[in-house]
């Protein structure tokens, strides 16, 4: 199950990983009783189809399950905060339920077997409402000792230019964080500003390919943010891939005009890490929660 800022997802996966039921409901937003009610309702739903009562459960949430007091934390959905969620919903389904980040949950997706199957590490990006990540080792996931491996989006802007700062204050309480520059609604934000026209990222993409300056300005920046951001991650990480996700990953501009931008801010002489669209889609969330019990 994926529960996001916008929709919580179902599905139910075979033991070769083929989705045979899935099916998704808008997030009950700012309320955490409807939200568990949901939950519960989406998992018998794929219950009854596949005629099964005691499938595994595997949870992606857009934040973490705190290892000091087994609350949530650091979820952009902020109502799921200091919430026990996994004790919540382990009561409510009868069963052992895994909760992980929803970005480690792509992550073990796109790197079981997806793009970047046989690559290690990988490191899975979201780039939706917010901004995440996640970091596998060898199909396994790196959590953390604090459960915070792989958030880059709560790490400032680098090399900021004048008109970047301070930048804006996140909902994590921070100013500038990566998330208030490189997610959708920042895109958004940003060609609002510029052209005072509110537009999905998708339009902005065919604006701009239709030859829209504002629409190609606004993208060239975020495009130049995105891979200071990755940069980063490069040089902590080196990692061997990077798979893309959330709703910008469909941006097909990004993979060719990112990697260019890339080799003049890491420390190599060559960029052997790969940047990839995921193979699995928006699919890759629900299907790395299911992974978690391998």
């Amino acid at each position: 199950m994926d529960v996001g800022g916008t929709k919580i997802e179902v599905a139910a996966l075979d033991g070769t990983g083929g989705i045979v039921f899935r099916t998704r409901q808008p997030t009950a937003l700012g309320d955490y009783a409807a939200t568990l009610e949901a939950i519960a309702g989406l998992v018998a739903a794929a219950d009854q189809a596949i005629g099964h009562s005691q499938a595994t459960v595997g949870i992606g949430i857009p934040g973490a399950i705190s290892p000091a007091t087994g609350l949530v934390k650091n979820a952009n959905s902020t109502w799921l905060n200091s919430r026990p969620l996994q004790r919540d919903i382990t009561q409510r389904l009868g069963r052992p339920v895994r909760i992980a980040n929803d970005a480690n949950c792509f992550a073990v997706s796109e790197a079981t077997d997806g793009a970047a199957a046989g690559l290690s590490p990988v490191f899975g990006v979201i780039l939706g409402t917010g901004v995440g990540g996640g970091i596998v080792i060898d199909r396994q996931v790196l959590t953390g000792a604090d459960a915070i491996a792989g958030e880059w989006g709560h790490t400032p802007l680098p090399s900021p230019a004048e008109d970047e700062r301070p930048g804006e204050r996140c909902w994590c309480g921070r100013i500038g964080c990566l998330e208030t520059w490189i997610s959708g609604p920042a895109l958004m934000r940003e060609h609002e500003r510029s052209t005072g026209r509110h537009w999905t990222p998708g339009r902005i993409a065919e604006a701009a390919s239709a030859g829209d300056a504002g629409a190609e300005a606004i993208l060239t920046r975020y495009e130049a943010q995105l891979a200071r951001g990755l940069a980063v991650v490069i040089n902590i990480l080196d990692p061997a891939a990077i798979v893309l996700g959330g709703g910008l990953s469909n941006l097909a501009r990004l993979y060719e005009r990112v990697p260019p931008l890339l080799l003049p801010l890491v420390f190599s002489d060559r960029l052997a890490t790969r940047i990839l669209p995921p193979q699995h889609g928006d699919s890759s969330g629900v299907r790395g929660a299911a992974w978690l019990w391998q």
